[in-house]
C-alpha cells in the first residue's frame, strides 16, 4: 500500500511516499480502506519536533496521521460492533499516533463510530481529532443552559466545533475570531462575536462561565482569564496551565486547566449522532490528495485555515 512517511523529524521535505505492508489486524481490531482523512496543527508538531517522537512508538516507518473516514475490509476475531463493508470514522490511538497517513489502517474497533449515511467521508473524517477536541472537556466541566461560554480561536478547526458544541449545550456563545470569519462562527451559532485585532478584548467581555481557550499563544491565557467570573473555569486545549498562571486563577477564584484529547469511540458515537441531525456540521476549507501531503501541511501552519483542511484517498 502507499503511505506518506517521514524520514525524520524537520520541515515538509522530510515526507517521503513509500510503499509499505498492509497492517496485520490484533484481535480487537479492524482494518480500515482510507476514503479520507484531516490534518491538524499537532500533526505539524509531531513532523517536526523531534522531542515528540515518542508518539511513534518503536513502529517504523513512521507514518503520522490520527484522523480516518474509510471503510472496514477486516475485522479481527474479537469485534462485534463492526463488519466487513461497514463504513466507520474516528481519531486513532490519540496521544500515541494512529498511523492514517496510508491507504489502510488498522484501527482498534473501539475507537471507530460508523459515519452517518448522509455524510461524505471528508466531512466525517474533517470531525475527529479536532471535535473530540472539543467535546471531550466541555463534557468533564458541564455547561448548564444559559451559561455564558467565550470560545478563542473560534473559527479554527477545534473552535468551530466548540461553538456548536456550546450551543448544543444551551450556552450563550461569544466568539473571539478575526473579523474575516465574522460571518462563518456567527453561523455556527454563535450569539456574539468580537474581533481580537480591535483592541483589548478582556476590556471588552465580562462574567463568563466558561473560556475554551484554543489559541496557542504565551500570556494568551493570562489575558483570557480575567474575563472569567468568580466560581468559572477556563480549558486550555493547546498547553498545561503554568504555576504563575494557576497562582492567578486561584486568585480570581477560576478553574483553569488542561485537557489532553483522548481517543473514544462513545465521543465518537455522540459526534455522529450530532452529525446525522445537522445539530454538528463540519467545514471544510481545502482538500489535497495525499501526494500533496506538504502543501496540506504549508496550508496549515499559516495559522489561518477557517475549519479543517482535509486529505481526500478517492
Amino acid at each position: 500500500m502507499k503511505a506518506m512517511t517521514i524520514n525524520g523529524h524537520g520541515g515538509v521535505e522530510n515526507f517521503a511516499m513509500a510503499l509499505v505492508p498492509i497492517p496485520q489486524i490484533k484481535d480487537d481490531e479492524v482494518l480500515v480502506r482510507t476514503k479520507a482523512i484531516s490534518i491538524n496543527p499537532a500533526d505539524t508538531i509531531v513532523r517536526s519536533n523531534k522531542e515528540v517522537s515518542w508518539v511513534f512508538g518503536s513502529d517504523q516507518p513512521l507514518i503520522p496521521g490520527w484522523d480516518i473516514s474509510g471503510e472496514v475490509v477486516g475485522v479481527g476475531a474479537r469485534v462485534t460492533d463492526f463488519k466487513m463493508g461497514d463504513q466507520v470514522f474516528g481519531a486513532l490511538r490519540h496521544p500515541y499516533i494512529g498511523r492514517t497517513y496510508a491507504e489502510y489502517v488498522a484501527a482498534p474497533a473501539s475507537e471507530l463510530a460508523h459515519k452517518p449515511a448522509d455524510i461524505g467521508h471528508q466531512q466525517a473524517a474533517a470531525s475527529t481529532l479536532a471535535a473530540l477536541t472539543a467535546l471531550q472537556p466541555i463534557q468533564k466541566i458541564g455547561i448548564q443552559a444559559g451559561d455564558r461560554v467565550l470560545v478563542t480561536a473560534a473559527g479554527g478547526g477545534v473552535g468551530h466545533f466548540a461553538v456548536q458544541f456550546a450551543k448544543y449545550f444551551g450556552a450563550h456563545v461569544i466568539a473571539l475570531a478575526s473579523k474575516s470569519k465574522k460571518d462563518f462562527v456567527t453561523s455556527l451559532g454563535a450569539d456574539e462575536f468580537v474581533d481580537y485585532q480591535q483592541g483589548r478584548f478582556e476590556h471588552r467581555i465580562a462574567d463568563v462561565d466558561l473560556v475554551v481557550e484554543a489559541v496557542k499563544q504565551d500570556g494568551h491565557i493570562h489575558r483570557t482569564m480575567q474575563v472569567v467570573k468568580p466560581g468559572g473555569s477556563l480549558i486550555s486545549l493547546w498547553s498545561h496551565v503554568s504555576k504563575e498562571e494557576k497562582a492567578e486563577a486561584d486568585r480570581l477564584n477560576v478553574k483553569a486547566f488542561y485537557n489532553m484529547v483522548l481517543s473514544n469511540g462513545q465521543d465518537m458515537k455522540l459526534i455522529a449522532k450530532l452529525l446525522s441531525e445537522a445539530k454538528l456540521v463540519p467545514h471544510v476549507a481545502a482538500t489535497y490528495p495525499l501526494e500533496a501531503m506538504a502543501d496540506a501541511h504549508r496550508e496549515i501552519e499559516k495559522g489561518h485555515t477557517q475549519g479543517k483542511i482535509v486529505v481526500s484517498f478517492e
